[in-house]
């Protein structure tokens, strides 16, 4: 019965989505590929879900034409899967408020004629990772769900940062081009201007002036606050004391004594208070010394930095709700990494980023642009047409990722509701059980070797019958009973 429930559930969430769609038939595709991605079993593009629900091949090119079709967009997309979470019950929240998690992902695409391919630098410390790659930089915000012996952090939003300016200014006069970072501050906006009043936790390269800045704005436009930002500071960071008020004349000072941050861990060693907080799950004992100051050359604002040690490890984490308590800024800090296990989720069980979209109207890629010159190949395109061709494989880049974020998210979701409903034995063998919650790719698997059971015992599902009206036979045709041909 749980797998039939199971089943059930996500036909009902799937017909939510049907306001998305201005065509019955754009909406019967985004059936067939969310399903598709969350049980395929091998990562090779749209030609495995036509294998995996035995579609017919002959539609091969309607599934491509339904990423580029203008009945439906990402920004409705998003909305409407921020309101099926928030409908869910399944919101993770301290004080009232949802937790954000953002971040970027770079991903490496040798296609010359996708649009938004560019060279990217990789910060990370993997040797086996090159230095540099071409390819798509993403910016990711993602919503916890779960609860505190089990979270998980839904894809909500997942789109392109970089070298896709140009092109969106073709498909909106009033697009303005901002850096990635402030991009980010955006997105978490617009997802707070649903949730209502957010935590959004970001990595340490989120900590800039424009940041704040934007965000001061993004405030102002909504007229009410929307994130308190938890992040991470350099240890080279430099803030400032308050200004002394001083009687007379003349400008009063905007900041006060310089403070730099590292110092503290050996100058207030003395006034660092042990407590034992829960990271990455785990319990620790940590040592923190919390302070007020101004940060941010010709902003001064007021942000709570907290100076943590961790055996030899030091971190100071930062706070735009001075209301925050220390030990909880370091234990919300901690659910950021939620995104990452998102994105390897993202990359190894949906394969969200396995697209090949690309346009011959775009100019080829030069790879041997010398220092300092600029990618100009989008200033050779002056036609209409030709624009609307690239916006359109644009779109089918970010419709492609936004459908997986979808697949990923749902995977979550049942997994908090049916797993311990589940008897996994009889689908998938597992080794040991850390928590009682499963992970997506179980789910995924218990889907996958469920799905022909549930054609037989529940195929008057919408759902089903939308697959079943695309494929090539019948169930019955496929797998016939040998006694009828006897």
């Amino acid at each position: 019965m749980a797998i039939e429930d199971m089943w059930k559930w996500l036909d009902s969430v799937l017909n939510e989505f049907r306001g998305c769609f201005s065509r019955k038939a754009a909406y019967k595709w985004f059936v067939i590929v969310v399903i598709g991605f969350m049980i395929r079993s091998d990562k090779l593009g749209i030609t495995s879900i036509i294998r995996e629900l035995s579609i017919n091949p002959g539609l091969y090119y309607n599934i491509l034409h339904f990423f580029r079709a203008e009945s439906w967009n990402v920004l409705t997309m998003s909305t409407c899967f921020i309101e099926i979470i928030m409908r869910s019950g399944l919101l993770y929240m301290e004080e009232g408020m949802p937790i954000l998690a953002g971040d970027g992902t770079k991903v490496g695409k040798e296609s010359k004629r996708a649009p938004g391919v560019k060279k990217q630098h990789q910060e990370s410390e993997d040797s086996s990772k090159a230095e540099y790659i071409y390819g798509h930089l993403y910016g990711a915000v993602g919503v916890l769900i779960g609860n505190v012996t089990k979270l998980f952090c839904v894809p909500i939003m997942c789109t392109i940062h970089d070298g896709v300016d140009e092109i969106k200014k073709w498909d909106d006069g009033t697009y303005e081009k901002v850096s990635h970072v402030v991009q980010m501050i955006k997105d978490g906006s617009k997802v707070a201007a649903k949730l209502g009043e957010s935590i959004f936790t970001l990595d340490r390269y989120f900590l800039s002036v424009p940041a704040l800045e934007e965000l001061e704005k993004e405030e102002k436009k909504a007229g009410k606050k929307l994130l308190n930002i938890i992040t991470k500071a350099k240890k080279t960071c430099t803030a400032y004391e308050k200004p002394e008020k001083k009687a007379g004349r003349g400008r009063p000072a905007k900041k006060g004594k310089d403070v730099k941050l590292i110092k503290l861990f050996t100058e207030k060693i003395d006034e660092f208070i042990e407590a034992k907080v829960m990271l990455y799950g785990e319990e620790k004992t940590i040592q923190y010394y919390s302070i007020d100051l101004l940060w941010g050359i010709k902003l001064y604002r007021e942000l709570r930095f907290v100076l943590v040690k961790c055996g030899e490890e030091l971190t100071i984490l930062v706070s735009t709700n001075l209301n925050f308590s220390p030990e909880k800024i370091i234990r919300l800090y901690g659910y950021r990494f939620k995104i990452e296990v998102t994105f390897k989720q993202l990359k190894q069980i949906i394969a969200g980023f396995s697209y090949h979209f690309w346009s011959k109207v775009m100019p080829k890629l030069n790879k041997y642009l010398k220092k300092g010159e600029k990618d100009e190949r989008l200033k050779k395109v002056t036609k209409e047409k030709e624009r609307g061709k690239i916006i359109s494989a644009l779109k089918a880049i970010e419709g492609y990722v936004m459908l997986s974020c979808i697949a990923l998210g749902l995977l979550q979701m049942m997994s908090i509701i049916f797993s311990e409903k589940l008897d996994l034995s009889q689908y998938r063998w597992l080794r040991t059980k850390s928590n009682k919650i499963v992970s997506e790719g179980t789910i995924s698997e218990v889907m996958r070797k469920s799905i022909f059971q549930v054609f037989e015992k529940q195929g008057n599902l919408s759902i089903l019958q939308i697959i079943k009206s695309k494929q090539l036979q019948t169930m019955e045709d496929i797998y016939w009973d040998d006694s009828k041909t006897a």
